[in-house]
């Protein structure tokens, strides 16, 4: 593999030619019109314009980039997280071109893509579940029966869905067609699809996933787990590695029964397996993420590996070389997504220029970036700036780290997660370890932020005094 076109934007698409570039493989950006001065386009060998700003337009034409990567003698695309990284038929087409998808093949996409056909899929395999149906629901009455025997609160679940979309909970009979039919609504909307399915609401879960990785040829590993409960709208800002709550016995067990899920579907490449934790340590199978996450950082380094190298390695045909029984986890991890979201106002997005964008630094601080200063913050995409990562020999130390980047990290032109990033890592559940999904909803409000942010600006303005007094003084001092 001598050349690779990375076919997606920002940070991701950064991060991914950073270990091209360290494996001595070339790179290929491509761009839509609003990011024709992006970082990204700037980083790699060659780049690309495909079309207008929106995605439709430029980043999900697969055709295009199919096109471009021909006509640039590209051996494979990488496709990142998001727009094409999960479309079937694009890997398809990858396939049909002769080109490397640096991703599973379509077939375990197209299973895994479908929460009622990776349920199926997972079966022979006695993979712990959510208590519901493993078929699409149309029959509203039906439904409601169904949904009376499992006991309320259920959830209803887009079949095709993801990032909290086609997702309601239904706390009692009275508001269940309403609800139903508004699920069935917002999947179609978002996913061409209007299939839901019912599962028992888990009160109080913990989101873990473990990071798996597969090769040609049967072998899996998993590479420990990730704590992904700190969520905003059902999406994660949050994360870390490992968590605070798995036993090494209970880690073992999520962990075999991920490489399971992977096998049930002959999965290849990178992937990560989605299981809900209850407030009694029993975990169920939520779904498989067929691609590389946006928190997969804090895995690389509490496992010590490279995840987009053995990406590459594996789609090249390579055997994976590591073992699962010289894996150990070391240290700890914590990662939070710096989103230009207001989370004074309900984290909608923040549009504006960045006036001010500085990055921390400093030795176990990573800033996996995709802006520059002085930028616009573009309306056509996911509105994450970046991801600040910080590591420690314990989770005390890579909290604390954390507090020290976020206050180092400069940013003015637009609001950001850094304040809401501050307020997790100082608030007292989550130093304890012991919270759930719900984070937000039992503990936040702009109100307590704003007053956080009030006190820290008071001590910072007395420490500034302290010192001004103290250097004043000796100033005074005569010779």
């Amino acid at each position: 593999m001598k050349k690779i076109l990375i076919a997606n934007r920002g940070e991701i698409a950064i991060r991914v030619m950073r270990t091209a570039k360290k494996m001595g493989i070339k790179t290929v950006a491509v761009f839509s019109e609003a990011d024709r001065n992006s970082p990204h386009v700037k980083y790699a060998d060659q780049a690309v314009c495909i079309g207008p700003a929106p995605s439709n337009e430029s980043y999900l034409r697969g055709d295009k980039i199919i096109e471009v990567s021909k006509s640039l003698h590209v051996d494979g695309i990488h496709p990142g997280y998001g727009f094409l990284s999960e479309n079937a038929d694009f890997a398809e087409l990858c396939e049909a071109n002769d080109i490397l998808f640096i991703g599973p093949r379509s077939k375990a996409i197209r299973v895994m893509g479908s929460k009622l056909a990776a349920k199926e899929t997972v079966k022979a395999y006695n993979i712990p579940m959510v208590p519901g149906t493993d078929e699409a629901i149309t029959d509203i009455p039906k439904a409601k029966k169904i949904a009376e025997d499992i006991g309320f609160p259920i959830l209803i679940k887009a079949s095709a869905g993801g990032g909290g979309k086609g997702m309601r909970i239904v706390e009692n009979e009275a508001e269940f067609e309403s609800q139903m039919d508004r699920a069935i609504s917002e999947a179609k909307n978002a996913f061409g699809d209007g299939s839901v399915f019912i599962e028992k609401y888990v009160a109080s879960p913990r989101h873990i996933e473990i990071q798996i990785m597969a090769d040609m040829y049967g072998k899996v590993i998993h590479l420990f787990e990730r704590e992904c409960s700190i969520q905003r709208r059902h999406q994660k800002v949050v994360e870390e590695a490992p968590s605070a709550v798995l036993t090494p016995e209970l880690r073992e067990k999520m962990g075999q029964a991920a490489i399971n899920v992977a096998r049930s579907c002959d999965y290849i490449g990178a992937g990560t397996v989605e299981f809900l934790l209850d407030e009694n340590l029993n975990f169920y199978f939520l779904e498989m993420n067929t691609r590389l996450q946006v928190e997969h950082p804090v895995s690389e380094w509490i496992a010590g590996v490279d995840l987009v190298e053995l990406q590459i390695k594996v789609a090249r045909g390579e055997h994976l070389s590591l073992k699962q029984e010289d894996l150990k986890i070391n240290g700890h991890a914590l990662e939070l997504r710096v989103y230009a979201e207001d989370p004074m106002n309900d984290f909608l997005p923040s549009v504006g220029n960045l006036d001010v964008y500085k990055l921390p630094e400093g030795k176990n601080i990573r800033v996996d970036n995709g802006f520059e200063q002085g930028m616009d913050i573009p309306i056509y995409y996911d509105p994450m700036l970046s991801k600040l990562i910080t590591y420690g020999d314990t989770r005390e130390e890579a909290i604390e780290l954390m507090i020290k980047a976020i206050n180092d990290y400069e940013i003015k032109g637009v609001e950001t997660t850094l304040p809401f990033g501050r307020f997790v890592c100082e608030h007292d559940a989550f130093r304890s370890g012991d919270f759930d999904t719900h984070f937000v909803k039992k503990y936040y409000s702009p109100s307590l932020l704003e007053k956080q942010e009030h006190i820290e600006a008071e001590i910072a303005a007395k420490i500034a005094l302290k010192h001004y007094l103290e250097e004043q003084k000796i100033l005074r001092i005569p010779n």
